[in-house]
């Protein structure tokens, strides 16, 4: 199983590592289903930037980044070189790591999870 650890620029929010998480499903799947805090107002499908995270390291176990994901990623809140959208980064093998950084998300307005 894959493992993906969350940090979050809010240190209010505790660090939390999810160590079965499986290839095929995205970093916002994953958040989802175990209760990791992470914004997606159009519901994962690549149509906003609610979802914007930095990839830490672990890049290369992730879906290469696509024009359309791209082109959101550039109306994020401070986007970086290492910015993504949680719901296009895909787990690509089993034995991923990956570390992932969750902006702060009060600036967000939207739909709260």
């Amino acid at each position: 199983m894959a493992i993906i650890k969350f940090k979050f620029e809010d240190k209010s929010i505790a660090p939390k590592t999810v160590e079965d998480a499986e290839s095929g499903y995205s970093v916002l799947d994953i958040a989802e289903d175990h209760d990791v805090h992470l914004n997606h107002n159009c519901g994962g499908v690549c149509a906003c930037s609610t979802c914007h995270v930095y990839v830490d390291s672990g890049e290369d176990f992730l879906e290469e980044i696509s024009d359309p994901e791209e082109d959101f990623i550039d109306r994020a809140i401070n986007p970086r070189i290492e910015s993504r959208l949680g719901c296009q980064c895909i787990i690509l093998e089993d034995d991923a790591v990956v570390e992932i950084t969750i902006p702060d998300q009060r600036e967000i307005i939207g739909h709260e999870h």
